[in-house]
């Protein structure tokens, strides 16, 4: 067994900051990559992001919402997530306004052009405390920015980028992503724009996700060095390790395909609504070998699968009219009459219903929308939201139900709605949160609704599902059994740990940070020995 100590001999207060030249370079990847090498040897470490814009979020242990990228990070550092990881998190509801939550509590919607002013300036003492609170308990601070920190046209805002680094006196390491061109161009830009101070705390450059040679790639890092006099620290590979996604660019990436019959795969079809949230559900099903996940947009697309899945939603009236306008809330429902398996989730649960009233406009302009029409219930919106973590008992019986009926299952919820379906029907659950227990889910035929995210991390009810959809097909699964989840979530953290070991000067980049040099751990074992423990006490 490794020895959770910490490696230096004494106390450490390092920090480590990672910019981009744009969105969706690796930014948030790396950052948990950082955590997880430093957690590997022996560091208390904490992750940190200012300001986030994702559909993506989770809710921690005392009932706060957070984006889902710290708490991926918070994982790989092996500490509990909390919201000070992520003080301001912002959700986009409609074309120009998204939900502020500030410390893990919605402050409801507002617009673009309203928060980018005097309502962003009054998030930045929340940002400086969670900060430095952060800063004063772990020994070092892996902190994320956003987007670029060169874009002018938001940098007298700045609550997230060069204005955390200053005030946190971190070392920044620019990462540029060269698989999409043009990386070192938005490199010298970058540092062509920010402000001398500003461009003082970059000390290091990383180019990520490098296809190729490397030996023909060292010309353009010598140029840049030459140029810039920053060093290159790195140049990480493209690499295609399990790391949740924080936002919706991973879905643009993935293009919409036709409902095709794979004997060796399930096909499970997610519908992507247009405010399509916590997608992240579905990645223990991408991780099966077995399932083939992909996301429909179109009726032309939808065909018979195996299983259709309805998912969360940050404008749930404004999604339902899109599942009306499309024609696929249509086809969804007569292909429920075929007994074709449905699974609603959150706001996809809302929407099975009879209908959904929003009449304090908590969420958008409509008031009420008509629901699909396959559950006997009702939704109406309250402007308080519900964000607890849930653990509770399996109460159906029927179908895939019956393999793991009385067994736990956990997960959180986000949701300002409250349903209410007709008496004589008997719930999934009954889940347990804050001491109070709870009835949830609702079942029609083979259509299903929860208001659990999380469903299917829940390895044994995953398992029984996946087994009764081989059954339908008159086939015996083909695998085994399932993976488990919390396994595979550590497997791909040291995996993306010893990609970055390898691809990056970790004693460089030590040397800004002002750490000691690598040290043993304190029983003698070796860093990997220590890692590989370490894991086996997570997963256990």
């Amino acid at each position: 067994m490794s020895s959770n100590k910490p490696l230096s001999a004494k106390p450490v207060s390092a920090k480590l900051m990672i910019q981009g030249t744009s969105s969706s370079v690796g930014k948030s990847v790396l950052a948990a990559a950082f955590c997880r090498i430093f957690y590997q040897e022996g560091y208390r470490v904490s992750p940190f992001k200012a300001q986030n814009m994702a559909l993506n979020s989770f809710v921690t242990t005392a009932g706060g919402e957070m984006g889902r990228a710290q708490v991926v990070q918070a994982q790989a550092a092996g500490v509990e997530p909390e919201v000070r990881m992520n003080p301001i998190l912002l959700k986009p509801s409609g074309p120009t306004g998204s939900q502020v939550v500030i410390m893990g509590q919605s402050q409801g919607n507002v617009t673009a052009l309203r928060y980018h002013g005097e309502y962003q300036r009054m998030t930045w003492p929340y940002v400086t405390e969670a900060l430095h609170g952060l800063i004063n308990e772990y020994e070092i601070v892996v902190i994320e920015g956003a987007g670029s920190p060169a874009e002018v046209n938001l940098k007298s805002n700045d609550i997230v980028n060069m204005r955390v680094a200053l005030e946190a006196d971190s070392p920044v390491l620019l990462v540029a992503d060269i698989d999409r061109g043009g990386a070192l161009a938005s490199v010298v830009g970058t540092l062509e724009l920010v402000e001398p101070a500003e461009r003082a705390m970059i000390k290091g450059i990383i180019f990520n996700k490098f296809r190729g040679e490397i030996k023909l790639l060292q010309p353009a890092l010598d140029f840049i060095e030459e140029r810039t006099g920053i060093p290159v620290v790195g140049v990480v590979p493209y690499f295609k390790i399990r790391i949740p996604d924080e936002d919706s660019v991973a879905l643009n990436e993935a293009n919409e395909k036709p409902s095709i019959f794979l004997a060796e795969q399930l096909d499970v079809a997610v519908i992507r609504f247009p405010y399509i949230s916590n997608f992240t559900d579905f990645d223990a099903l991408q991780d099966e070998p077995d399932v083939s996940v992909r996301y429909v947009t179109e009726v032309g697309n939808l065909g018979k699968p195996d299983l259709m899945i309805l998912p969360g939603s940050k404008n749930t009236l404004a999604d339902l009219r899109f599942l009306h306008e499309s024609g696929l809330g249509t086809q969804i429902h007569k292909l429920c009459e075929e007994e074709v398996p449905l699974i609603g989730i959150c706001g996809g649960y809302q929407m099975m219903g009879r209908s959904v009233k929003d009449p304090l406009h908590t969420e958008s302009e409509l008031e009420e929308v008509l629901g699909l029409g396959i559950l006997p219930m009702v939704t109406e919106f309250y402007p308080q939201k519900h964000t607890v973590q849930s653990k509770g008992t399996i109460l159906a019986d029927s179908d895939f139900f019956k393999a793991c009926t009385g067994e736990t299952v956990v997960g959180y919820e986000i949701h300002m709605g409250r349903s209410t379906f007709d008496e004589g029907h008997v719930p999934l659950f009954n889940l347990t949160s804050n001491g109070e227990t709870i009835a949830d889910g609702l079942q029609a035929g083979t259509a299903y609704g929860t208001y659990l995210h999380g469903i299917f991390d829940n390895d044994s009810l995953r398992t029984a599902l996946l087994v009764w959809l081989w059954e339908r097909r008159g086939q015996r699964r083909p695998v085994e059994a399932s993976l488990s989840q919390a396994a595979l979530r550590e497997s791909a953290f040291n995996e993306l740990a010893d990609l970055v070991r390898q691809s990056v000067d970790l004693e460089r980049v030590r040397a800004i940070m002002g750490l000691e040099a690598e040290l043993v751990p304190n029983d003698g074992m070796s860093i990997n020995e220590a890692a590989e423990g370490k894991a086996q006490d997570l997963v256990n």
